[in-house]
């Protein structure tokens, strides 16, 4: 018997879920949660096998860093993702928070069985979507930038503007604004926002 916890913060949502997964004879549903916060108390009382976990949960934390405390915990449960949103970032961030699958809330019931039995015991599994995005990102060459354009997206990811970055490289602002032009074009954005953004998903800074 699998034994399962439900963390969403929508009641329907989790009563469909209980509903869908209780005519499985070999899964079990211990708990649920609203929360992550929720989540955390709820698998230290039912001591879950595998929790199904949305990344979007309102206020509080999300469900990527309840996924990181799970799984830093001794004798964690394993977390399957389970959402609507599959773009890059929020991929990355789960795989790198130790989700052990990723399945997208549009699968068939049959898929979401299989994919609770498979992290149970420990195996990967990705929805389809997510899994060619997951390849097209390895397969996809990282630009390459300079020394001077690390330290400067370093510096853009603190928060400082184009005066607080010359000041701190000890370089003119006309030298920032050059090379923030080439950041931009070497990682397709056009703001500042989105470089960081861009530049954190590829693991340029920190």
């Amino acid at each position: 018997m699998i034994r399962v916890l439900l963390c969403d913060d929508h009641a329907v949502v989790r009563a469909g879920l209980r509903a869908l997964l209780s005519s499985a004879p070999e899964l079990e549903i211990v708990g649920e949660a609203a929360s992550g916060e929720e989540a955390l108390a709820a698998v230290a009382r039912h001591r879950p096998d595998v929790v199904l976990m949305d990344l979007q949960l309102g206020g509080g934390i999300d469900g990527v860093e309840t996924t990181r405390r799970l799984t830093a915990a001794a004798d964690p449960p394993r977390v399957l993702v389970l959402t609507t949103y599959d773009t890059d970032a929020d991929i990355t961030r789960a795989i790198e928070a130790g989700a052990t699958g990723y399945l997208l809330k549009a699968e068939r019931p049959e898929e979401l069985f299989t994919a609770i039995t498979a992290a149970a015991e420990g195996r990967t599994t990705l929805s389809a979507p997510v899994a060619t995005r997951v390849m097209a990102r390895l397969r996809a060459p990282r630009p390459t930038l300079t020394a001077r354009e690390r330290d400067i997206l370093a510096q853009l990811a603190q928060g400082l503007g184009n005066r607080e970055i010359a000041q701190a490289l000890f370089i003119s602002e006309a030298t920032v604004k050059t090379h923030l032009g080439r950041v931009y074009a070497k990682l397709g954005v056009d703001n500042r926002a989105a470089a960081v953004a861009a530049a954190k998903e590829q693991r340029l800074v920190p």
